[in-house]
């Protein structure tokens, strides 16, 4: 044999098939990823319940009165969530103040009636009203400056930051100027 012949043969002795796949390995690296998916997803469940045990001492969310009175505005959008005032990543989950839903804003004498569809309504009173200004941000929420109507309120011992979207975000400064101006003059009627 020549040299030309043994180089031949031993390139055809070197080719051959691509190896089968190995579906016992990619089962289980699938399995395996799945379970780790699964025990991340119980973890973070795990820490909103133990967020929510520690603000335990937050009490019970008022609910509207009988007869709140005639609405001075309302305004359909999104609940972004609330958070200890000036601390807009501190999220407040107790009593389902940190689900994210639709809502239905009512602004009344008696105060704001938030009415969310598939999660807790509450009201707050006027005299729980503090501020409301236009923001960016909220518990994991950013929009664009002046996109997000953020009213602070005392609940208990806590001031409390809650965060709304309107589906027609120019509303957002009537409400400003309306809450506020209803706050000031809560102010005056109180130092008389």
């Amino acid at each position: 044999m020549t040299s030309e012949t043994l180089l031949a043969a031993g390139l055809a002795a070197e080719k051959k098939s691509a190896e089968v796949t190995d579906w016992a390995a990619r089962i289980g690296w699938l399995v395996g990823l799945a379970l780790f998916v699964a025990l991340v997803y119980w973890l973070m469940r795990e820490g909103w319940k133990w967020r929510g045990t520690l603000q335990g001492d937050l009490p019970e969310l008022p609910g509207a009165p009988d007869d709140p009175g005639p609405a001075r505005l309302s305004m359909s959008g999104r609940y972004h969530g609330s958070t200890t005032a000036g601390q807009w990543l501190d999220r407040i989950v107790a009593h389902g103040l940190g689900t994210r839903s639709r809502v239905e804003l009512t602004l009344t004498d008696a105060g704001l009636d938030v009415v969310r569809p598939g999660a807790t309504d509450f009201f707050i009173p006027r005299e729980a009203l503090r501020e409301a200004v236009l923001g960016k941000g909220i518990a994991g929420k950013v929009l664009t400056e002046g996109g997000l109507l953020v009213v602070t309120w005392a609940h208990g011992e806590r001031l409390i930051d809650s965060g709304f979207r309107s589906d027609h975000a120019a509303e957002h400064t009537d409400w400003v100027d309306a809450i506020n101006s209803m706050i000031n003059k809560t102010e005056t009627e109180g130092a008389r």
